[in-house]
């Protein structure tokens, strides 16, 4: 039976200094679109840090892990665009990516702002899922997800893995989604998981299939 365990694809990385543009008009006019075209990729989201670091977060949903692996996904990762191999090789730093299962989530809708706890050992899950169903009650919380990292085995190094000279992993993450950054930060105070790494995002943008729009430029 195929896997219907929704996938997540999760990013964290820092930019070469001085290189924030090139990064900007990569990320927003060429590899969100480039991605969200894979099919099974049903929503790109991109976040800015407020506290704590790398500075941008981002991820993408897809329908399962198996898009991860799929033809289509690996075509693209082996064949970047010179764009993207500029990118990859001289722009994204102290990159962390790992593919994900979304074993657990609450909350119906997206919210502006995240706190994002992430594991570098595989955590006690039913502490997680009770530190959402308690934010749950909380007006400003619109979303909990928990994300277990799926086996490495199944996923081969690519060639724009290669171009940044190697990943970093992780073995879970916690994403609450908030309404407000003032939320996202009253929840990252109170959250007790001392060997996580925890960090407040604000949104800065999200993309779905339906939202490529003719005038994002193809990749080459």
């Amino acid at each position: 039976m195929a896997d219907t365990v929704p996938g997540i694809l999760a990013i964290f990385n820092n930019v070469a200094t001085g290189r924030e543009a090139e990064f900007e008009e990569w990320y927003q006019h060429e590899h969100l679109a480039e991605r969200i075209a894979v099919p099974g990729f049903l929503i790109g989201r991109r976040y800015e840090a407020v506290a704590g670091a790398p500075r941008y977060f981002s991820f993408y949903l897809t329908r399962s892990t198996e898009v991860l692996k799929s033809a289509a996904y690996l075509t693209r990762l082996d064949n970047p665009t010179a764009m993207t191999r500029t990118v990859m090789a001289e722009i994204f730093k102290d990159m962390i990516r790992t593919a994900c299962q979304r074993t657990f989530r609450r909350g119906a809708m997206r919210g502006a702002a995240a706190v994002v706890a992430r594991f570098g050992e595989r955590p006690d899950e039913s502490a997680l899922q009770a530190a959402i169903e308690t934010w749950m009650q909380d007006t400003g919380v619109a979303c909990g997800e928990i994300w277990t990292a799926a086996s490495r085995r199944d996923f081969p190094v690519s060639e724009e893995e290669r171009l940044r000279g190697g990943d970093r992993r992780i073995e879970a993450c916690l994403l609450i989604e908030t309404l407000r950054v003032a939320d996202a930060e009253k929840i990252a105070a109170a959250l007790k998981f001392p060997h996580a790494e925890i960090g407040v995002y604000r949104l800065l943008c999200e993309i779905g299939p339906e939202d490529r729009a003719s005038g994002i430029r193809s990749p080459d």
